[in-house]
């Protein structure tokens, strides 16, 4: 049950929108083994007047994507490998044949289960659910 936030500048229009979303929902299924009918994706995107990296305005496009997951659930390998890949699709979808800004990131969150959760039972919750009935 990822939840992904993502700015971007400059402003876009609502097919690129979607475009970004599905395929930032699929690269959580195939690299964090995250289930795309749970997979939220939320974007916000900016005038490019109103992104500074160093104190300057941004020259070029450019993109912050922050990825929550539960603690625990995804190796070190495979958030290295979420990261790359988004990162890559950020600069396809985004770049138009030019770099991104330098400082474009993709950041994730690890949350712990007992802190977050979807439809009203927290990921903790969840787990002990599924440990009861398997058990």
């Amino acid at each position: 049950m990822p939840t992904l936030n993502l700015k971007v500048a400059p402003l876009l229009n609502p097919p690129q929108y979607r475009a970004l979303a599905l395929a930032l929902t699929r690269l959580t299924a195939l690299h964090l083994g995250k289930r795309e009918a749970v997979t939220a994706v939320v974007i916000d995107d900016l005038p490019a007047a109103r992104w500074y990296i160093a104190g300057r305005a941004v020259e070029r496009a450019t993109a912050l994507l922050e990825v929550s997951v539960t603690s625990g659930t995804n190796t070190v390998e495979q958030k290295e490998a979420f990261i790359a890949a988004a990162f890559a699709e950020l600069q396809r979808q985004l770049g138009h044949g030019q770099p991104l800004e330098e400082a474009s990131y993709v950041i994730v969150r690890e949350v712990a289960g007992t802190d977050w959760g979807y439809s009203g039972i927290s990921q903790a919750a969840r787990r002990q659910q599924l440990s009861a009935v398997s058990g």
